[in-house]
């Protein structure tokens, strides 16, 4: 009996500590599975506020409202019923549901076992009379502290009220709204001049979806990173339903491609998901890797020949091209990316795509990679020739020379290109939907093939830019034959 009652109690204080612990104590039906355990470790942090900004990314029915909108608010008010929290979702009548659950949960006798000092009005009130404390589906206050939690819906008011914790989830209903460019500008302009200006001293941001669009709020959120230095620093945590190398966590006990949750969607009914609802929606929804549903016309990792480890001995023609950054202040996270992409033709008339780099450079830094990357090149592969682009005018024409001067001793040409990227890129396009390209396994796979993919919608195009310069250099007559050196 005596080690029932200290189990009891040892399960008692756990509960008032850590939200995975007041989850299955506070519901005796809750399945922590590890995603969840490991989702609640990130939740602790925020709550101590040893983590003030945190996003996290899961797919569809996996958990996450159950833990981030209804347990956790209930949590931190048992810890801090002088705390003040907005909680919001693409919809008011969402906010509101989540608001009654976690009403429910405060009212429980076992919540009252945990957390004795946090209690609600005894019934509902939707203005404050006679001392009473307010409490109704859109606000609610905790007697005797401070404490209130007020739910809205995007673009609902939340005015008057200050936030110690404000909780975004999955702020886009659908498919249609994610597309909108309307809706995603509405949501950003509520979030920047409502939302988030009522955050107290201190505050901590919860911002949780399923990613439906690369320019969805989140990824708004962390292209402020790359483009300002003084941005919020956010901390992400990505849960894809397929474990993906390139994605992997720290703390991940899967394999690649093992399922997030396999006792409700293992991966015979992940692979009819994805069957059912497309590569584009599986990619955004469930992997948390949106692209432009337009993407994919150009070129799919599907049509690559072969993923080789050793760069063959049979190619007879290297180019190496660059998409130079149309911009040079990298200190401050506005520059551009300049990318350098290496493509061989092989004597077999296959191509080989055998290295990619990409970053975001100063000036200087942008000059001093093309020509360390020539010597490079040219220690490995004998003859490279370097393509780069020359701007329109006489400043594009002058900045052309300064590099062929700066690249003496190698093989270099600078090209006015004509055209729209799209066209420019069909060539190529042509040979990779033949199945007529090779790619060398290397860490920059992903980045590359997630660009090729999204082209021509996508954000960015530097990558395909530098792709098709590269195989357009490769079928001009005058490119040397490296058999002819030999």
């Amino acid at each position: 009996m005596k080690g029932q009652v200290d189990i009891a109690r040892i399960r008692l204080n756990l509960a008032r500590r850590h939200l995975a612990d007041f989850a299955t104590f506070t519901d005796v039906r809750y399945q922590l599975n590890w995603h969840h355990a490991l989702l609640c470790d990130y939740l602790d942090k925020l709550v101590s506020k040893e983590i003030t900004r945190l996003m996290v990314f899961m797919p569809p029915r996996h958990g996450k409202s159950e833990l981030v909108s209804r347990k956790l608010p209930a949590f931190i008010f048992g810890k801090n019923p002088d705390s003040q929290i907005i909680a919001t979702s693409y919809s008011a009548d969402l906010a509101q549901r989540m608001n009654r659950d976690v009403q429910r949960i405060i009212d429980s006798p076992v919540y009252g076992e945990v957390f004795p000092d946090t209690v609600l009005y005894g019934k509902n009130i939707r203005t404050v009379r006679n001392g009473a404390y307010m409490r109704n589906s859109d606000i609610f206050e905790i007697v005797g502290h401070r404490g209130a939690y007020r739910s809205a819906g995007v673009g609902g008011g939340i005015t008057g009220m200050g936030a110690n914790y404000i909780i975004v989830d999955d702020p886009i209903k659908n498919r249609e709204e994610a597309s909108s460019a309307v809706y995603r500008a509405k949501l950003w302009e509520w979030y920047t001049s409502t939302l988030y200006t009522r955050q107290e001293k201190n505050g901590a941001i919860l911002v949780t979806l399923t990613r439906w669009h690369e320019d969805d709020l989140a990824g708004r959120l962390l292209e402020q990173i790359n483009k300002n230095k003084d941005a919020e620093k956010w901390e992400v945590l990505l849960l894809p339903a397929l474990c993906e190398a390139e994605d992997c966590h720290p703390q991940e006990p899967r394999q690649e491609g093992e399922a997030l949750w396999p006792d409700k969607y293992d991966c015979n009914a992940l692979a009819k998901i994805r069957a059912t609802i497309g590569a584009n929606q599986w990619a955004a929804l469930y992997q948390q890797r949106p692209r432009p549903a337009e993407g994919g016309m150009y070129f799919k990792r599907s049509q690559i020949g072969d993923m080789i480890s050793t760069i063959p001995a049979d190619v007879i023609r290297w180019v190496r091209a660059w998409d130079l950054a149309a911009t040079t202040d990298a200190e401050s996270g506005d520059a551009a990316y300049t990318s350098g992409v290496l493509i061989g033709k092989r004597k077999n008339g296959r191509y080989v795509v055998a290295d990619v780099i990409n970053g975001r450079m100063s000036a200087n830094d942008v000059r001093q990679t093309v020509k360390h990357t020539a010597q490079m090149d040219k220690e490995r592969l004998k003859q490279v020739r370097i393509r780069l682009p020359q701007d329109p005018g006489q400043a594009g024409k002058e900045q052309a020379q300064s590099y062929i001067k700066f690249l003496s001793g190698f093989d270099v040409t600078a090209v006015l290109e004509s055209g729209s990227k799209e066209v420019r890129a069909e060539p190529m396009a042509a040979q990779w939907q033949a199945g007529n390209f090779d790619v060398l396994v290397a860490p920059w796979n992903e980045t590359y093939f997630n660009q090729l993919e999204s082209f021509p919608a996508g954000k960015f195009k530097d990558m395909v830019d530098a792709s098709s310069s590269a195989f357009t250099e490769l079928e001009l007559k005058n490119v040397f034959d490296i058999r002819a050196l030999t």
